[in-house]
């Protein structure tokens, strides 16, 4: 006990600084998990507030998750942000360190800046911003692609409609918009490699792809390892604004076989039935299996190498 107030003492300062940070943790992320429990009541709004709702709805259990898994569109959901997010963990992966290292190997720095600067804008763009600009050639009224089709005597396409082409879009748009912000963070790590390396492999007479694939990709690899871990914790939560926005909330229903993921379905169940307690139970599944996904993830990197686990 005295070696405890004693630490506490020598790192009084330090404690406090990270106290707001604690407090908004508490507020904002510990207390709200208690409202999980509304995933297993029948919950209906009380006039005398939130506490009262919770303490007068019906307990049932796992029926709001039975229903939720027994519906049709419990398959679609999942297997859409399944293979979307997978897809855009490995595509995006690979485009971001090909990036890196074509940054890497650039002799004028002043042009990898540029580039840089370019590829970075839209990750600070909004999905809504990026709809509009989706829009210019999509629409069947006034888009470029359909333009182009009536100047050499085609149909228009009602894109919104066409499931076909949705996947590799949606694919695409999700890899374009974070693909500098990626790429920039690798680049960060390739530069702080040890330029010996790359000198004594070139002496040694290594080519520019023995040197990428025997000194810059294992560099990377502990890098490459927990961002993906991350990114694999936070495989069932889709970009809304992605999937949402971009694709006019699944073309009003018609595109929802490929465009309808949990986010989405969540929101749709809040603003369209108003059903409380089935998006609380969808929610609730989402974190749960994201954070088993971690925890399984981290503890097969942590068996294959101890010093590229997350944890």
């Amino acid at each position: 006990m005295k070696k405890l107030i004693k630490t506490l003492k020598e790192n009084f300062v330090f404690l406090l600084m990270v106290l707001p940070g604690v407090i908004w943790l508490i507020l904002f992320f510990y207390i709200p998990v208690f409202g999980n429990v509304v995933a297993f009541q029948d919950f209906h709004i009380h006039p005398d507030g939130f506490i009262a709702s919770i303490l007068n709805s019906k307990w049932v259990g796992w029926d709001n998750f039975k229903f939720l898994f027994s519906s049709r569109d419990a398959f679609i959901i999942t297997r859409n942000t399944l293979l979307y997010n997978f897809g855009f963990i490995i595509l995006g992966l690979i485009a971001a360190v090909a990036i890196a290292i074509i940054f890497s190997e650039m002799r004028s720095k002043k042009l990898v800046k540029v580039y840089q600067t370019s590829m970075l804008f839209p990750y600070f763009l909004s999905w809504v911003i990026i709809s509009y600009f989706v829009d210019a050639f999509l629409n069947i009224d006034k888009g470029l692609i359909n333009h182009l089709l009536q100047g050499f005597g085609k149909e228009a396409i009602n894109f919104y409609t066409t499931l076909g082409i949705w996947p590799v879009l949606l694919l695409f748009l999700g890899i374009w918009k974070g693909l500098g912000y990626s790429s920039v963070i690798y680049y960060a790590t390739i530069m702080g490699i040890d330029p010996t390396y790359y000198e004594a492999a070139t002496v040694d007479g290594a080519t520019k792809w023995q040197r990428i694939r025997n000194i810059t990709l294992p560099q990377l690899t502990p890098l490459i390892t927990v961002l993906t871990i991350l990114a694999v914790g936070n495989i069932f939560r889709a970009d809304f604004g992605l999937f949402y926005t971009v694709t006019r909330n699944g073309g009003g229903g018609s595109l929802y076989s490929v465009t309808n993921v949990l986010d989405v379905y969540v929101y749709n169940g809040l603003s369209g039935t108003g059903d409380i307690t089935m998006a609380a139970a969808a929610g609730l599944y989402q974190s749960v299996v994201g954070l088993i996904l971690v925890l399984v993830s981290n503890l097969i990197v942590r068996r294959i190498d101890k010093d590229s686990a997350l944890f």
